[in-house]
């Protein structure tokens, strides 16, 4: 996982925690129909995980970093069918999930190409009428010192919007958030 220890910190506080579900989740999913079978990409330490996993009836989680994937399987195994893998070339299936979705993760993929890449397999696992919903980080003077010494690649929110329909999407929007500290976007495969 592309993190100092301070973002790793961060990242598996319960305060973090806390912040997903009442703030993040509700805002970036917001009418956002999730369907029967959800993907999540880079769940991390699992504070989105945490919350889908008694929203949606299927849950699969992929995560690039091994050490992250045994604790997803030790505290979420159950509930949910963990994958170790690399969001942009997935082993599953073509049109397998009713939603993709992914939360503060996609500053983490070191080039656009990547993240391009992400869009791409996402667009491909999506059933035809499914939605890709997420949000990510701006960048600020704190959000710049958290990620010191490890990955931090925004999303340009002008640009989003031709790159998901570049990768097929329709019914493309991005909005920021009140504080302008956050985008969230939401796409559909036709």
């Amino acid at each position: 996982m592309p993190m100092n220890a301070a973002h790793q910190k961060l990242c598996s506080s319960r305060k973090w925690a806390r912040t997903t579900e009442e703030q993040i989740l509700p805002w970036a999913l917001e009418d956002v129909e999730l369907g029967n079978d959800v993907l999540e990409l880079g769940p991390g330490y699992g504070a989105n995980l945490r919350v889908l996993v008694k929203r949606v009836p299927r849950l699969t989680a992929v995560e690039i970093d091994p050490a992250t994937v045994r604790l997803l399987e030790r505290d979420y195994g159950d509930r949910a069918r963990i994958v170790h893998a690399d969001a942009s070339q997935l082993p599953l299936p073509d049109g397998a999930f009713s939603a993709v979705v992914c939360f503060t993760m996609l500053h983490h993929v070191p080039t656009d190409t990547l993240q391009d890449r992400i869009f791409a397999e996402t667009f491909r696992v999506l059933r035809p009428g499914g939605a890709f919903a997420g949000s990510d980080s701006q960048p600020s003077v704190p959000f710049r010192l958290l990620h010191v010494g490890d990955t931090m690649n925004t999303l340009d929110p002008g640009l989003l919007p031709g790159r998901l329909a570049a990768a097929g999407f329709t019914d493309v929007v991005t909005d920021l958030g009140a504080d302008g500290r956050r985008v969230r976007f939401r796409a559909r495969r036709p």
